[in-house]
């Protein structure tokens, strides 16, 4: 999360890096002990978090839905059912 007191680049984050500082700010927003500058400077960053963790789970989706093994033993696409 953050190195030297400084915010990691949230595009070169890890899904599971992103996810656990996200789950970290929301813990933080739903307790309400902060100042409400800190509130808001944490709620747009995990607005870009979220944004970023979509955007690796369509990725890895898109992944699932091309590589699926067929009876034939041969490479085909498939829809995966995900939600």
């Amino acid at each position: 999360m953050a190195d030297g007191g400084k915010l990691a680049d949230v595009a070169k984050m890890s899904f599971e890096d992103a996810l656990e500082e996200l789950e970290d700010i929301v813990r933080t927003l739903e307790d309400g002990k902060g100042k409400l500058e800190d509130a808001i400077t944490a709620y747009e960053r995990g607005t870009k978090l979220k944004a970023h963790c979509e955007k690796k789970l369509k990725a890895a989706q898109a992944k699932v839905e091309t590589i699926s093994l067929g009876a034939d033993r041969e490479v085909a696409a498939e829809p995966a059912d995900i939600e």
